[in-house]
């Protein structure tokens, strides 16, 4: 289909809570084609479809790393039905070329969607891994959240922010996760895991 372009930090539309997909149309089949191809073309983990600038509840994820095949997963509006746990994830987000920062994430995550055959499905990702932390990074994009509104360090990033010409965090989008944070302190393996 097409690579298309990604929304810089910045886009008014990036902070928009997205529409339920309503039906899986051949609209709907070419956009998730789209977003394949640009994750692939930018060498990405995820991406959601507000990044390309269509705000419905979609993202695509493929962890797939060095020589294993491709291992594309399609979520079409997606539910976190359960989290716990907390771990420190050292990220960054195709919006924000070159900038990563550490942020607070939930350990495990169980998620329900459709996929691109119309039926739906639950996944459980667990132990912090890279699929766990990516669900919950592209789930945030749908509601109109960043990563950096996890930071655990406010100022180390904007510093990062500043380092790649990105605007400030906006305070009024930081996330009060006292618990996320209480649980990583208690972890001390956690802080710097990732």
């Amino acid at each position: 289909m097409a690579v298309k372009k990604i929304l810089s930090y910045g886009t008014e539309s990036l902070r928009v809570k997205s529409k339920e997909v309503l039906k899986i149309s051949k609209k709907i089949q070419v956009l998730v084609q789209d977003l394949l191809d640009t994750l692939y073309a930018k060498n990405g983990v995820g991406l959601a479809a507000p990044q390309i600038g269509e705000n419905v509840r979609i993202f695509v994820i493929d962890t797939a790393s060095g020589d294993e095949p491709l291992n594309p997963r399609v979520f079409i509006n997606p539910k976190i039905i359960k989290k716990s746990g907390a771990v420190n994830s050292y990220e960054g987000c195709l919006s924000f070329p070159e900038a990563y920062t550490n942020v607070r994430r939930y350990k495990n995550v169980t998620v329900k969607a459709i996929g691109m055959n119309g039926r739906p499905f639950i996944l459980e990702a667990k132990d912090g891994d890279l699929l766990a932390r990516a669900i919950q990074h592209e789930f945030d994009h749908l509601e109109g959240i960043l990563f950096i509104d996890h930071c655990r360090n406010r100022f180390e990033a904007n510093k990062v922010l500043a380092e790649n010409g990105l605007a400030p965090i906006d305070e009024n989008y930081l996330l009060d996760e006292e618990y996320l944070e209480e649980e990583i302190a208690k972890n001390p393996e956690e802080k710097e895991n990732h």
